[in-house]
């Protein structure tokens, strides 16, 4: 359809026009973003092919020193006359070996006991006590050397599943670090090298050091940063994502009873196998996304509205009525919960208020529709004002010359309002609306503050009416101790959010006309 047909449409079919174009569209953006992954497998492809090319052609191309810093680090560096780099190298190296030798080969081997299936159900090598009794009558330690019980003396004895899966991905870690270094140390060898027969002279480790401060001063500020974000970050998420193909829960409590592999078991609880489980899931996850909804477009349309309520020509004190908006953003959002839970009470204040007039109480947090309905409504009220701030900015920024310009063609407010204002609104907080929908799937606070999760029901694993996947993670971790349920929840909701983020944003104007309104 082209801009003329368009322009010549109604108000309703441009609407259905709309719709219809809106869901058409969903297919493209899916096959766009499956395109993209794939572009970015195929890249990654081809990276590791022209690392291997590099990498081999190194050594082909290098002469004695350099083919030796693939077996002895630092020795690139040392012979071509970087002295201190070469040892620095080297020391990494014997650093790495000494970890390996002590410490990380022992997890690496502990993962797996020799059918390849359990965690670990062995006792370390120092064996265990058990109080048993002796020839003359007392109670003696007598020293097993069978499979791990639950009779210990002294647990710290034993093989612990945490420990064994948590150091064994610290250990990969570390050894991913390594392979990083060494490859450094193979192209650091390879370009003194260069260097050297070109008649000049590779820098001292004075100078090397120098340019950490200057056109490598990046690395210097990332280093830490990157340390702390693998550390508190990228570890712990690895942990739990080997945790979800575990049977980690609370029938399974290292030190008194190891878990084990159990492949995508779980998962398959998640999606069939488990009638309960399952069911749980999806009705959790389908309010989750309504909620999502609900949550997003409600804060963003009145928001919107009462900002332009406040800016508009003729209302006095608008620096009042913002402050006063403002301030219930600037108490803390859990205290706001907490006292709202306390006034819709079966016996709140509000109830108190409706009994006391005749009407009878209303069940705002003990039935489940009306739970949710509050829900929704309690978050509004401390959501609204992050959109009237974000929206007042923008209207400001408008250029009044536009709606001049639409006044003296005929336009009228309403038109104004959905030819320019909005427009221009959606363009730039496109990805705003996408972050906070993303927000509020794992809007936490929300729902525990206010709600609990409850009205608990029967007919769900551990987890309430009100639930989101997020605050149920957090019951079954928690509360139940069923890790690995939870690990699996916490994998679908990265994946749920990563994907529609991504599938949203490609669809959205602010992707596609990046420069429209510079």
């Amino acid at each position: 359809m082209d801009y003329l047909d368009y322009v010549q449409m109604t108000k309703g079919q441009r609407f259905a026009y709309r719709i219809k174009s809106f869901f058409t569209g969903i297919p493209g953006a899916i096959k766009k973003f499956f395109a993209i992954v794939g572009a970015i497998v195929k890249k990654i492809f081809l990276g590791l092919g022209h690392f291997f090319q590099n990498y081999g052609g190194r050594f082909v191309k290098g002469d004695i020193g350099t083919k030796l810093s693939y077996v002895i680090m630092g020795a690139g560096s040392m012979l071509h006359g970087q002295i201190m780099k070469g040892l620095i190298f080297l020391a990494t190296e014997v650093a790495y070996i000494y970890f390996m030798i002590t410490f990380g080969s022992y997890y690496l081997a502990r993962i797996y006991n020799s059918n390849m299936i359990l965690l670990t159900t062995t006792k370390t090598a120092q064996g265990y006590e058990q109080w048993g009794t002796g020839a003359l009558g007392k109670e003696v330690a007598v020293h097993h050397t069978g499979t791990f019980g639950s009779e210990l003396k002294n647990p710290d004895t034993y093989d612990d599943s945490n420990k064994v899966l948590l150091f064994f991905v610290l250990t990969c870690i570390v050894t991913i670090a390594f392979i990083a270094v060494y490859i450094a140390n193979t192209k650091s060898a390879y370009a003194s090298q260069q260097l050297k027969r070109e008649g000049k002279k590779p820098l001292n480790f004075l100078q090397e050091m120098k340019t950490f401060l200057d056109e490598r001063f990046h690395v210097t500020l990332l280093t830490l940063p990157i340390v702390l974000l693998i550390t508190f970050n990228i570890l712990p998420i690895i942990f739990t994502i080997f945790m979800a193909f575990t049977n980690y829960d609370e029938k399974h409590q290292p030190p008194a009873n190891l878990y084990q592999w159990v492949g995508v078991k779980n998962f398959a609880d998640v999606f069939y196998s488990n009638p309960m489980k399952s069911e749980t899931f999806g009705k959790i996850l389908i309010w989750t996304l309504i909620w999502a909804v609900f949550a997003t477009f409600t804060n963003y349309i009145f928001g919107i509205i009462l900002a332009l309520l406040i800016n508009k020509k003729g209302i006095k004190a608008k620096g009042f009525w913002r402050t006063m908006f403002v301030v219930t953003a600037a108490v803390p959002q859990f205290v706001t919960l907490l006292v709202m839970k306390l006034m819709l009470d079966d016996k709140g204040a509000v109830n108190s208020l409706l009994t006391s007039v005749g009407i009878p109480a209303v069940p705002f947090l003990t039935n489940a529709t009306w739970a949710r309905i509050t829900v929704i409504v309690v978050n509004m009220w401390v959501g609204i004002p992050y959109t009237m701030l974000i929206t007042s900015g923008l209207l400001m920024n408008i250029p009044e010359d536009l709606y001049e310009s639409a006044r003296i063609d005929g336009a009228n407010a309403v038109q104004q309002f959905t030819k320019i204002t909005f427009p221009y609104i959606l363009f730039v907080t496109t990805p705003y609306l996408i972050t906070t929908f993303v927000g509020n799937i794992n809007n936490f606070n929300v729902i525990y503050f206010l709600t609990g999760g409850g009205p608990a029901v029967s007919e769900y694993y551990r987890a309430g009416k009100t639930d989101l996947l997020v605050t149920w993670l957090y019951k079954l971790t928690v509360d139940t101790k069923d890790y690995n349920l939870a690990a699996v929840i916490g994998i679908m909701v990265f994946i749920i959010c990563a994907i529609g983020s991504l599938i949203a944003f490609n669809m959205s104007k602010a992707s596609k006309n990046e420069e429209e309104f510079s």
